[in-house]
């Protein structure tokens, strides 16, 4: 039953393609089920179009979810995509892409429908990065150039994202980087993340442990810095991790911290759900962002709202979200010595972990509201629609 009406007086069908979805990790898999329901019960009719490893998941949504098979071969699997998007579209009034863009892009085409593109990070730079190459920052990926392949993906990349009729990014950094490939301001808006209401979860129960306990959230992938994390116990025999997520990094994470004579004090949980990631957040005592880039990372959001003190490595969108000694501490990326620093000083000053956490309730009431994200999201859903119809 619709909660609202839509603020555009108009209620859109909406064609939502996602490469993740719960129960798989990341941001898309965060962001999408929640989007998808808020603007279900404000009266819209959206149906997500996803990838998925479990073909028929038990759990239930407002909203219908087709998934197809991810491990079937790539060309078959996109062909399937761009069909299942497309026949969507054709009922829908506008595209809302929050990943899958190739399959997205080519869709639209096919559909003659309009297409809002949700650009969270770079896509050829992750799958370079995931690769061995890429460089060491998204900075450096878009100005230096790469071998053939990967300036063959960055000028694909660069020629989908183009085809979009608006862009939205979570954030002004994002902004920058989308522009840069071309992309005209006025087709990119900016409307940030948010926090809706958080679970009521209860804290998770972990084995008994004398000193503290950190926790990082992250898709297991080399630019997260997970490593550097688990290469400061060594020296802090009184500090244990939590390790939440799942990614092509596990196996060589966990064979690091056993190198390292710690896989005693690192816990590897996999993807868990949302309410038992709050459950080991109030279980720890800080928790630790150590990517190096992000277009703006919801997971502080989370840190904030339950009660931890953040510390992260300045990169990309991070620094819209943490004001520095205010509602966490920054440190350089890549400099692990700095980011164990900071943690200490965490842990040894009670006033200023008092003040950070603080701090991160006022940042998400005063500037990552949920309602005002949904609708901005819905405003610029109806504008992409309205501009096609218009002929612009």
């Amino acid at each position: 039953m619709p909660i609202d009406v839509p603020a555009s007086g108009k209620r859109l069908r909406i064609a939502l393609p996602t490469g993740i979805f719960p129960p798989d990790i990341g941001g898309p898999a965060s962001y999408v089920p929640r989007i998808a329901e808020a603007l279900t019960l404000r009266g819209h009719a959206v149906s997500v179009i996803t990838l998925a490893d479990d073909p028929d998941p038990a759990a239930e949504y407002p909203f219908p979810v087709m998934r197809i098979a991810r491990r079937t071969a790539r060309i078959p699997r996109m062909a399937r995509t761009i069909s299942a998007v497309a026949d969507a579209a054709r009922d829908a009034d506008v595209i809302y892409a929050n990943g899958l863009f190739i399959e997205a892009a080519f869709a639209a085409a096919i559909a003659r429908k309009p297409l809002l593109m949700k650009i969270v990070g770079d896509w050829a730079w992750e799958r370079a990065r995931n690769c061995g190459a890429g460089g060491d920052s998204v900075e450096e990926f878009q100005s230096r150039a790469q071998a053939p392949r990967w300036e063959a993906v960055k000028r694909l990349r660069t020629e989908v994202t183009r085809r979009a009729d608006r862009i939205l990014t979570p954030s002004r950094y994002l902004r920058g980087v989308v522009s840069a490939w071309g992309v005209p301001e006025d087709r990119i808006t900016v409307v940030c993340n948010a926090l809706e209401d958080p679970p009521d979860a209860p804290p998770a129960e972990m084995p008994p442990f004398a000193g503290r306990t950190l926790i990082t959230v992250a898709r297991l992938v080399r630019w997260k810095g997970i490593d550097e994390i688990i290469d400061m116990l060594p020296e802090k025999a009184d500090w244990r991790v939590v390790v939440i997520g799942d990614g092509p990094e596990r196996e060589s994470l966990m064979s690091l911290a056993e190198r390292r004579g710690v896989s005693d004090r690192v816990m590897f949980t996999g993807g868990v759900p949302r309410a038992k990631v709050f459950s080991y957040m109030k279980s720890s005592d800080a928790f630790v962002l150590n990517s190096l880039y992000e277009g703006l990372p919801h997971i502080l959001l989370e840190a904030f709202a339950a009660g931890l003190p953040v510390v992260a490595a300045a990169s990309g969108g991070t620094r819209e979200v943490v004001d520095d000694g205010v509602n966490g501490l920054l440190v350089p990326p890549r400099r692990k010595e700095m980011l164990a620093a900071a943690v200490e000083k965490v842990f040894s000053d009670p006033k200023l972990r008092r003040g950070l956490i603080d701090g991160g309730r006022r940042t998400l009431q005063s500037r990552f509201r949920w309602e005002t994200m949904v609708a901005e999201t819905e405003t610029l859903l109806a504008d992409t629609a309205a501009r096609r119809e218009a002929g612009r």
